[in-house]
C-alpha cells in the first residue's frame, strides 16, 4: 500500500466550477413567459409559439398557464382537483392524489399546473393590470395561506391581493376597496371602499379588531354587528366571508353570492 496522503483543507468558496456563472434560471424563465404571452395575444397557435421559441408545446402551455392566460377544460379540473389535495398535502403528495383522481400521468398533471417559481405578475400589480386567470390565482394563493395559518400578517396580505375585488355586503350591495401607497412604494394600512359614488376610509385597526372578535375560524357569523360595535363592519363582514374566515347563513350566502 502507498502512502497515506495528507488532508489538504479546501479553500473557501472551493468545489465544482459553474459551468454557466452568468446563467439565472428565474431570468431564463422569465424571459420565455414575456416572450410566450406576446405570441399567445397576437394569435399564434402553441405549436407555432414552440417553434418560434425553440420550446416544445407542453412547456409552451405551461409557461401561458402561468402567466394566467391561457384556459381550458382541462386545465381547469386539473388545476381545480389539484388546489384541493394542496390545501391538506404537499405538492409531490397533492400531484399523486390529482393522478389518482384524474387517472393521468405525473407529467401530464404537472404540465396543467403553474411554475412555482415562475410568477409573472408581481403581488402588488393592480387588477386591471393582470390577467383573469392570474388574478385568481392570486386570490386562490392567499386565502389558502390565511387558512394555513391564520393570523394579522396573512390577514394583510389576503386584504392585499383581494384590492378591487368586487365584495357584497349582508344585503347584496356590492362594493370594492383600494389600496394607496406611502412611503417606501408600500401600500398603507388603510382602505378606501368604493361603493357607488362616493369612498369611505376604513381602518386597518378595525379590520384587525374585527378579526379577533371570530370565536373559530369557518365559524357561521349570524350578522356584521356580531364581530363588534365597529365602523365599517359591514364591508369586513363581506370580505372575511370571501376570505373564508368566517361562514354566513343560507339566506344571506343568496344574497351576497348572487
Amino acid at each position: 500500500m502507498g502512502e497515506k496522503r495528507p488532508y489538504k483543507a479546501r479553500k473557501p468558496g472551493g468545489g465544482r466550477k459553474k459551468r454557466k456563472p452568468g446563467y439565472n434560471a428565474g431570468k431564463k424563465l422569465k424571459e420565455q413567459l414575456d416572450a410566450a404571452v406576446v405570441l399567445y395575444n397576437s394569435e399564434m397557435s402553441l405549436q407555432a409559439i414552440a417553434d418560434a421559441l425553440s420550446l416544445n408545446p407542453i412547456k409552451v402551455r405551461k409557461l401561458l398557464i402561468t402567466a394566467g392566460v391561457y384556459e381550458s377544460d382541462t386545465a381547469k379540473l386539473v388545476q381545480q382537483t389539484f388546489n384541493t389535495f394542496r390545501e391538506t398535502q404537499d405538492y409531490s403528495t397533492a400531484v399523486t392524489f390529482t393522478m389518482a383522481a384524474l387517472q393521468l400521468s405525473r407529467p401530464s398533471v404537472t404540465s396543467y399546473l403553474p411554475y412555482e417559481k415562475g410568477v409573472y405578475f408581481p403581488e402588488d400589480a393592480e387588477a386591471a393590470n393582470i390577467s383573469a386567470g392570474a388574478e385568481r390565482q392570486r386570490h386562490y394563493r392567499a386565502v389558502v395561506a390565511l387558512k394555513k395559518n391564520p393570523c394579522e400578517e396573512n390577514l394583510c396580505k389576503c386584504v392585499v391581493a383581494f384590492r378591487g375585488y368586487k365584495f357584497k355586503t349582508i344585503s347584496g350591495l356590492p362594493f370594492t376597496y383600494m389600496l394607496k401607497k406611502g412611503r417606501g412604494d408600500e401600500f398603507t394600512k388603510e382602505l378606501w371602499i368604493d361603493r357607488r359614488e362616493d369612498s369611505k376610509s376604513l381602518a386597518w385597526s378595525s379590520v384587525v379588531l374585527a378579526y379577533h372578535n371570530i370565536g373559530r375560524i369557518g365559524e357561521v357569523v349570524g350578522r356584521p354587528k356580531d364581530l363588534g360595535d365597529i365602523r365599517g363592519v359591514s364591508y369586513i363582514y363581506g370580505m372575511f366571508y370571501r376570505f373564508g374566515l368566517i361562514d354566513v347563513p343560507e339566506k344571506v350566502q343568496e344574497k351576497m353570492t348572487m
